[in-house]
């Protein structure tokens, strides 16, 4: 097949894009190669052209023959600040609208979308005594006091975690979460207007090669790594507790590869996870293992509206798209601890 891949000098669309081709299908690869992500002046790598989905003309002229649309393009992270709402509004929400609108001009009715495991806000808990419940933000007071589990707005008793499916309610507790939901809801309502197909990949944490350096829309794996080149040692917020779920970037790869392979009928979300919950404290354990270096130092510290846990259910999408990681976050962070990063 045709695929029109957006984003795809990225972190994870170069892999992708790698992915695709090894499949049989043609790529057609183009980025708008913003500073934040690839540098000051980079140029696309070979075979990406240099176009920005917010133009319709543009995306267009790009549509021609495309059986499925791979869409990737994103300004990531959890927004440092109020300012980089219209960054988000734009790069994500709007660009995603037009790419839609010229989709349906064009005749193109498949769009793999990449979301994100931000949708689902702090995820899902139990509580011993009243079952499954919605906890409520964190309070300062308590994380102040070195208390980081979510209790039971009920009884007050300590939550425990509990594995995401793709039927969670969606919370976004984030600028970046924000957007992202409104790309699903925007592809959502595409698909029943028009009788298309989408597939939204909810990523969970993704790390490997060429994974971006520390930046403050880095990933935690990514400033672990920045920490221990720098001559220092991991910092890890809170107890080092928290949990989630770190895949690996060739897995994201093989998912979007599945998505497209699948072929399924209207609006389908699936997470994207290893299915081997970590906490960050054995995370950044493995990377100082295998690096030889001293242990990560505990802090403490926290940031206001971290989430404590959010680990995802894998069974969604081996069911509907017959994707299962292959890589164990054990191994997977082991081999990254050398793996180049990108400036």
């Amino acid at each position: 097949m045709r695929v029109l891949l957006t984003g795809a000098a990225g972190f994870i669309g170069s892999r992708i894009a790698a992915a695709l081709a090894d499949a049989g299908h043609d790529v057609v690869g183009v980025d708008v190669m913003l500073p934040n992500a690839h540098g000051v002046d980079a140029e696309p790598p070979e075979g990406v052209q240099l176009a920005d989905v917010r133009d319709a003309g543009a995306v267009a002229s790009l549509l021609d023959g495309v059986d499925v649309v791979c869409h990737q393009a994103a300004v990531v992270g959890a927004g440092v600040d109020a300012a980089d709402a219209p960054s988000y509004g734009s790069h994500n929400d709007y660009a995603t609208t037009v790419l839609l609108a010229e989709m349906f001009a064009a005749g193109c009715r498949r769009l793999v979308l990449a979301s994100s495991m931000v949708v689902y806000g702090q995820g899902r808990y139990s509580c011993s005594e009243h079952g499954v419940v919605d906890p409520l933000p964190r309070r300062r007071a308590d994380l102040d006091a070195g208390v980081f589990e979510h209790r039971c707005p009920l009884g007050g008793e300590e939550l425990t975690w509990q594995l995401v499916d793709e039927d969670a309610a969606l919370r976004p507790r984030s600028l970046y979460a924000a957007s992202k939901v409104a790309q699903e809801n925007y592809a959502l309502a595409w698909a029943e207007a028009t009788g298309g197909s989408v597939v939204a990949l909810r990523y969970h944490n993704v790390y490997g090669p060429n994974m971006p350096r520390d930046t403050p829309y880095s990933g935690v794996a990514a400033i672990f790594r920045s920490e221990l080149e720098a001559g220092d040692v991991p910092r890890v917020f809170e107890d080092g507790g928290q949990m989630r779920d770190f895949v690996h970037v060739d897995d994201v790869a093989a998912a979007n590869v599945a998505a497209i392979n699948a072929n399924r009928d209207g609006f389908t979300p699936a997470n994207v996870c290893s299915g081997r919950p970590i906490s960050i404290l054995e995370v950044a354990n493995e990377l100082c293992d295998a690096r030889g270096e001293s242990s990560p130092v505990v802090t403490g510290q926290y940031r206001s509206g971290d989430v404590r846990h959010i680990v995802a259910s894998p069974a969604g999408a081996a069911e509907l798209l017959g994707f299962r990681a292959v890589i164990d976050p054990r191994d997977g962070l082991r081999e990254f601890a050398y793996a180049p990063l990108r400036g």
